[in-house]
């Protein structure tokens, strides 16, 4: 068996490994606002319920291994004292990762991965429309556990409202876990649905998606492009190039002059391969 010093080993090493073991792990999808009131939207897996009474939720937005650097949501959280807590499932969860890339302050996540601002009831940040259970917080605690990167920050916050999707509610008054279908965060880039187990979502580009708000609104508010689908599409840094595009159309004649519908059936079968590229050509063919 491999033992380890944690003090023998670099930090992203470490950090990797205790990742890996504690998993899977449940994610906040925690929405701020700033002192100006500008939404924030950020998901976070380190994070889990401790307390039914009072009812506290804990999640830590930790400084950053590579650079030391603290979180949007770090810092808006420590100055209003407010924060909703939106749970994440299988729906979602592209456009949840796509919400992840680290956009400059000021940019709207909700908008950059297509999701819908819905206006809470007790606090200022807005709760995020398709996120299936939102949970309305008073942050009562900060504990920052260290000052190098990867030191974690306890955001101690308490429920102060409460919303549930109501056709996850069966008979018995409970919530229906299979309806729920959540999803978990795992090492790398592994995640775990409750009803299937592991599947693998690529990480956000280190340079920034153009943002599902960027995609033109044909496709956008397509009836056959799910949510998870703009989310892919929505995580590239530049749409193909005309000439690209032009390529493909006269290797794939087949694709030319079909209508949009058509269009939007066969970009989603090659998104479905997570063959995003050819997708986005698809779509663009005159």
């Amino acid at each position: 068996m491999l033992s380890i010093n944690p003090q023998e080993i670099t930090i992203p090493k470490l950090h990797g490994y205790l990742l890996s073991a504690v998993a899977p792990r449940p994610i906040a999808f925690a929405s701020t606002v700033d002192i100006n009131g500008f939404p924030n939207l950020s998901p976070f897996s380190f994070f889990n319920v401790f307390s039914a009474n009072p009812p506290i939720l804990i999640f830590s937005p930790a400084r950053r291994v590579r650079d030391n650097t603290t979180k949007h949501t770090f810092e808006n959280v420590k100055v209003t004292k407010e924060v909703v807590i939106n749970v994440v499932n299988y729906k979602m969860v592209q456009q949840m990762s796509l919400a992840s890339t680290e956009y400059p302050k000021g940019v709207n996540e909700f908008e950059k991965a297509g999701f819908t601002m819905l206006a809470s009831e007790k606090v200022k940040p807005f709760r995020v429309a398709e996120s299936p259970i939102q949970m309305e917080c008073k942050v009562t605690e900060v504990i920052e556990l260290g000052k190098e990167g990867g030191a974690g920050n306890l955001v101690i916050c308490e429920v102060v409202k409460l919303h549930i999707q109501e056709d996850l509610i069966d008979a018995q008054g409970n919530i229906n876990q299979h309806k729920l279908d959540l999803v978990a965060r795992a090492g790398g880039s592994f995640y775990s649905r409750a009803k299937n187990g592991f599947f693998e979502i690529p990480k956000p580009l280190s340079s920034l998606g153009i943002g599902v708000d960027t995609i033109p609104k044909e496709i956008r508010t397509s009836t056959i492009l799910s949510g998870n689908d703009l989310g892919k599409l929505g995580n590239i840094s530049a749409l193909p190039s005309a000439e690209d595009v032009n390529k493909f159309a006269k290797e794939h004649r087949q694709f030319v002059g079909i209508n949009t519908s058509k269009k939007h059936t066969f970009a989603k079968e090659y998104l479905e391969k997570n063959d995003v590229q050819s997708a986005w050509k698809v779509l663009l063919i005159k």
